[in-house]
C-alpha cells in the first residue's frame, strides 16, 4: 500500500463522481507495506499553509481510499477571511456502518439513534459527503488568489470569544452545508455578527439543528427554532425543505444592493443566472427587520415555497449573504456570472 498527500484545490482534473478527489500533490508517494487492520500512520503536515488536505491510499490490487483532513492555520488571523468546512454536517451524513449490524450508524438511516461518531472513514472510498459541491468556490479562492484560513468547526469552537473572532477576521464564510452547530459555535457566530463581523453562507439548510459534543461524538438535541432561536435572526432566511430534482435559475429582485451585488454581470431584475435547488430557505418572521431579498428561485417546491437569497445589515456594520438554496458555486468556475456575482460579494463583505 502507498500514501500520497494532496491538497484539495486547485484541481487541474474533473471530479466527476463523489467517490474520488483530485488535487495539487504536496508529498512524494510512500511506500507503506502490507496493510494492516488498525494502524495508525502519522503524516507531518509541517509548514504547509492552512487547506484542505487530503491523503490518498492505494493498494497493490487498485483499490483507492481518500482520507481528508483540514490544516488550521498558526493562530487565527493568519488571514482576514475564514472559510468554515461543515466537518459535523459531513459525519451526520456519514452512511458507514461501523458495528455491522447492516444499517448505517447516522440518525438519517432510520435507527434510533441520536448520535455520531467524529472521525469516521466517510463510506464513499473517504470522500466526505456532498464534497463535490464544494470544489467550485475552492478552486474559485485558488484561481482568484484569495489567500483564507481554514478552519473545521472544532477550530471554530476553540475561539477564544467573539471580539477575538472580530479581531481576527472581517468575513467569516460558510462554504457548504452547514446544518449541523454546537451552542458553542452558534454563540460565537452570533457574537461575531452583533460585534459588526460579516459573514457569507453560501448554501443553505444552515444553523438549523442544535447538537452536543462530547469527546468524539456529537449527539443530535433540537432544532433552533424549537429552542427559540431560528436560524433566520442570523442568516437572513430559514429552512423551508428538501426536494431531490427540483432545481431552477435564481431570478434578480428589485433591492437597494442590487446594484453593487450584481454589476458587471449584465443581470437586471427578472433576469436568471446560475441553477439551484435541493435545500432551501426564505425569509420568516424572524428575520432581520432589514433584510432584502436579492434573488429567488419562485415558487420552486410549490406555491410559496421560494427559494431566497437575501442580504441584511446590522447598526454595527455587519454585513450579512446567504444564497438560499444549493449549488450557487458549483460551477463559478465555468460560469462567468457566478465568478463576477462573487466577486463582487466578496469585495462587499471581506472589507473591513
Amino acid at each position: 500500500m502507498t500514501i500520497q498527500m494532496f491538497r484539495s484545490e486547485p484541481e487541474h482534473v474533473a471530479t466527476e463522481t463523489d467517490m474520488e478527489m483530485n488535487g495539487i500533490r504536496v508529498t512524494r508517494r510512500r511506500h507503506l507495506g502490507a496493510p494492516a487492520r488498525r494502524r495508525t500512520i502519522g503524516v507531518t503536515t509541517g509548514s504547509w499553509p492552512s487547506g484542505l488536505y487530503f491523503a490518498k491510499l492505494e493498494a497493490q490490487d487498485g483499490r483507492v481510499g481518500f482520507a481528508p483532513l483540514v490544516v488550521a492555520p498558526r493562530r487565527i488571523g493568519m488571514h482576514r477571511v475564514a472559510v468554515v468546512l461543515p466537518t459535523l454536517t459531513w459525519q451526520a451524513y456519514n452512511f458507514r456502518d461501523d458495528d455491522g449490524d447492516g444499517m448505517a450508524d447516522s440518525w438519517y438511516a432510520g435507527k434510533r439513534i441520536n448520535s455520531v461518531r467524529l472521525g469516521r472513514p466517510h463510506l464513499d472510498r473517504g470522500v466526505p459527503y456532498g464534497f463535490r459541491y464544494h470544489l467550485g468556490f475552492l478552486n474559485w479562492l485558488s484561481w482568484a488568489g484569495r489567500r483564507v484560513d481554514y478552519l473545521s468547526q472544532l477550530e471554530l469552537e476553540r475561539a477564544s470569544s467573539p471580539d477575538a473572532l472580530v479581531r481576527a477576521y472581517d468575513l467569516i464564510v460558510f462554504a457548504g452545508h452547514h446544518e449541523y452547530v454546537t451552542e458553542r459555535e452558534y454563540d460565537l457566530v452570533e457574537g461575531y455578527r452583533g460585534l459588526g463581523g460579516n459573514l457569507l453562507f453560501l448554501s443553505a439548510n444552515n444553523f438549523f439543528w442544535r447538537v452536543e459534543r462530547d469527546d468524539d461524538v456529537i449527539v443530535k438535541a433540537h432544532s433552533w427554532p424549537d429552542v427559540g432561536r431560528p436560524e433566520a435572526g442570523l442568516v437572513g432566511v430559514q429552512y423551508v425543505g428538501y426536494q431531490r430534482t427540483s432545481r431552477a435559475g435564481w431570478v434578480v429582485r428589485r433591492s437597494p444592493s442590487r446594484g453593487c451585488l450584481f454589476a458587471g454581470t449584465g443581470l437586471r431584475p427578472g433576469s436568471r443566472f446560475s441553477r439551484g435547488g435541493v435545500e432551501i430557505d426564505r425569509a420568516s418572521a424572524a428575520s432581520p427587520a432589514s433584510v432584502q431579498i436579492v434573488a429567488e428561485i419562485p415558487h420552486l417546491f410549490g406555491r410559496g415555497r421560494s427559494a431566497q437569497m437575501s442580504y441584511y445589515e446590522t447598526p454595527a456594520g455587519a454585513r450579512v449573504l446567504a444564497a438560499g438554496a444549493f449549488h450557487l458555486t458549483r460551477a463559478v468556475t465555468s460560469d462567468p456570472v457566478v465568478w463576477r456575482f462573487l466577486e463582487n460579494v466578496w469585495m462587499k463583505l471581506a472589507r473591513p
